[in-house]
């Protein structure tokens, strides 16, 4: 049987990478063809992706891959969600699109609630507030920079921007759409009604169109030089995370899903939306899935956190890499120091381990001081915050959640997994690691029919890639006790909050 190849181009808040997929028909073979980092850029008060760089990575990867003899036949774009670029009436890009993380959109969240109250957008688009939602930088644009907005003609959400100037061709694909906040899943399409009561220009937005389609071709003046023929632009599950859920190797339908890396996503799947006043009170989103479907999750501040304690170290002179922090944590006293990874202190402090000292001396816990004892309370902290959110998915959806499957590169912590199957007394199956590029050529791979349909994909992915099963271990009590004490933190940083603290306090998908 011939080999498939499909071209995966996976982008995250930090770094991309570009991989080929080999399909023999049987398993399915990974080969990284380039990482490169993705800096974002600051212009007099603006914060800017690099989009320039980042779409010449892409294509100097798929020229390499093609100048190897490892021509795909397909390719596919997953980024992170919200951001967006604008296309003129010339098809020209109208500026570099700008970053989520630019603090002057929650500058109008105040605004945007005057014309829909929080509950109403809630209410509308099932999406959890956040400042970073399109929703708000689009109405920042007409607040504050109103002549972007009159000289473009389509908004183009950020791997329908590469798809674009892939091909030529644009569409607005289904899951990336919906992280908008602009989208009404009950009708299946943009939520014009509050698009208009917000004041926004409604003739920027696309159709919606689902994943598993072909867009059309890569451009041959971008590939020149090689021997590559055609390659159809598929449209994947453009959001990363619909993409490393599609990838989960599940058996059967009673499972949590984390998506484990610099953010942690967790969370169901449901062939309806579940928008109630429930899932409002506790923020959870509905985000759109490969295949129809909705996946009902919750943001949590991921392993960037430690990430940024160990950035502290270095910076401080201690060496310290991700591995010794793991084993300095596991020889660390258990369950001194705990705190809401959410809580808005740990968003983006200028020094992160000052900022768990501070909570810690704050709510009258030991103050951990050490690189295990400060990796303990990190580590220990996300593993309760993920028994709360799952505690609240059972109750939201009436079922019992016995299995939690994570994928992604948390997996590579294996003492988060072992920590997360004790504080949840479930069982966890840790794998695949490279989620989000698996689900990116599974969508491929059904594209070009060599997959009959979705309900192929979890097979193939126990054929093709290692997981490992945590077991809960039998320190119950202590486990236990700690979590009363880590829910009394969580009501007393957040029984107060309003919406707009909720949107302002909370973080990137």
């Amino acid at each position: 049987m011939a080999i498939w190849r499909g071209f995966a181009v996976d982008l995250g808040a930090s770094n991309g990478r570009t991989v080929i997929g080999e399909y023999d028909g049987e398993r399915l073979f990974l080969r990284e063809i380039k990482r490169f980092q993705n800096h974002p850029v600051g212009l007099g008060d603006t914060l800017y992706w690099d989009f320039l760089n980042l779409f010449s990575e892409i294509q100097e990867s798929l020229v390499k891959a093609c100048s190897e003899g490892l021509i795909p036949s397909t390719v596919g774009v997953d980024t992170w969600g919200v951001d967006f670029g604008l296309i003129d009436e010339y098809g020209e890009l109208v500026a570099n699109p700008r970053h989520y993380r630019n603090p002057q959109h929650g500058s109008v969240l105040d605004e945007v609630f005057a014309r829909v109250p929080a509950k109403s957008l809630y209410e509308q688009t099932g999406i959890q507030i956040l400042q970073i939602n399109t929703v708000f930088q689009l109405k920042y644009l007409c607040l504050h920079r109103p002549e972007l907005l009159e000289r473009s003609r389509h908004l183009l959400l950020f791997p329908d921007l590469i798809n674009y100037f892939l091909t030529g061709e644009m569409a607005s694909e289904f899951t990336n759409a919906t992280t908008t906040q602009l989208f009404n899943p009950r009708l299946g399409t943009w939520a014009y009604d509050l698009i208009d009561r917000l004041g926004l220009p409604k003739d920027l937005f696309l159709p919606v169109v689902p994943p598993l389609r072909k867009l059309g071709s890569v451009r041959k003046k971008l590939v020149t030089g090689t021997a590559a023929g055609r390659m159809d632009v598929v449209n994947v599950g453009e959001h990363d995370t619909a993409s490393a859920v599609l990838a989960v190797p599940y058996e059967t339908d009673d499972f949590v899903y984390i998506s484990s890396g610099t953010w942690s996503l967790v969370g169901v799947l449901s062939n309806e939306p579940i928008i109630t006043d429930l899932t409002r009170i506790h923020n959870f989103t509905n985000e759109g899935g490969v295949g129809g479907v909705y996946r009902l999750l919750k943001n949590v501040m991921g392993l960037w956190i430690l990430q940024e304690v160990r950035r502290m170290f270095l910076r401080s002179g201690v060496n310290c890499d991700f591995v010794d922090l793991m084993q300095a944590a596991k020889e660390a006293p258990a369950l001194k120091t705990l705190f809401d990874p959410d809580a808005v202190d740990f968003l983006a402090p200028e020094d992160m381990i000052a900022a768990i000292q501070d909570y810690s001396r704050r709510t009258g816990q030991p103050v951990p001081d050490s690189p295990g004892e400060i990796s303990r309370a990190v580590l220990e902290s996300l593993a309760l915050k993920y028994r709360w959110v799952i505690e609240r998915l059972e109750e939201i959806t009436g079922k019992s959640l016995p299995i939690i499957h994570i994928v992604g590169g948390g997996v590579k912590n294996t003492v988060l997994c072992q920590w997360t199957a004790d504080a949840t007394n479930r069982i966890v199956i840790a794998g695949p690691v490279e989620a989000t590029v698996i689900g990116n050529l599974c969508a491929q791979l059904i594209a070009s029919n060599e997959l009959s349909g979705i309900s192929d994909i979890p097979a193939l992915v126990d054929r093709s890639f290692e997981k490992k099963v945590y077991r809960p271990t039998s320190q119950r009590e202590g486990w236990d006790a700690a979590y009363e004490r880590f829910v009394r933190l969580l009501k007393m940083h957040h029984s107060l909050q309003s919406d707009s603290e909720l949107a302002n306090s909370a973080h990137d998908t």
